[in-house]
């Protein structure tokens, strides 16, 4: 696995990536507008966007509907839906997140074998390259791009838990926003 990071909004992106970056933004922001952790997500299939998401946890009430997940879910439908190889797919995908994949996600997009993975800020609470370095575990083939429009996507969080998360248990809410 190749990994470049970097806390800058510059890394080297080609306009290609930075548009499909762009489009996994503003799944984020549509995250956080229905109250979820604005985490967005693209799948890129032979230069198409095949997949999108961003979280459902909330919504759901199911705690492992994350974006990059719920793209799997729209990838293999749609492999079920054209006949086609979902192992040979996965392995021509290249996964744009606003958010360094946690590690189930990182573990689960590694263990498809995803050809690339380019994502906005690093994840230090679930990360699976910053807490648990999966990798290391999956020995991946995938090129990994990290740092890209960082500050943004860490605003973005920010901006969610300046709230307060409506299916936080009592004893996780945060204590400033109550009455």
């Amino acid at each position: 696995m190749s990994m470049s990071t970097s806390n800058s909004s510059v890394i080297n992106l080609s306009e290609q990536e930075q548009f499909f970056m762009a489009k996994a933004f503003e799944f984020a922001k549509q995250a956080l507008a229905h109250k979820e952790v604005p985490v967005g997500c693209i799948f890129v299939y032979q230069n198409t966007i095949l997949a999108v998401g961003c979280n459902e946890v909330n919504e759901t009430k199911n705690a492992t509907r994350h974006a990059e997940i719920i793209c799997i879910d729209q990838v293999v439908t749609y492999c079920k839906n054209h006949n086609l190889s979902f192992k040979e797919v996965f392995q021509e995908i290249d996964v744009y997140v606003t958010v360094e994949p946690c590690i189930m996600c990182a573990a689960a997009l590694y263990q498809l074998d995803i050809r690339s993975l380019v994502f906005g800020c690093r994840n230090d609470r679930f990360g699976g390259s910053t807490v648990f370095d999966v990798s290391k575990v999956l020995k991946p083939q995938t090129q990994v791009k990290g740092g890209y429009k960082a500050d943004e996507a860490m605003e973005l969080l920010k901006e969610f838990y300046k709230g307060q998360n409506p299916n936080a248990p009592p004893s996780k809410v945060n204590a400033k926003n109550t009455c």
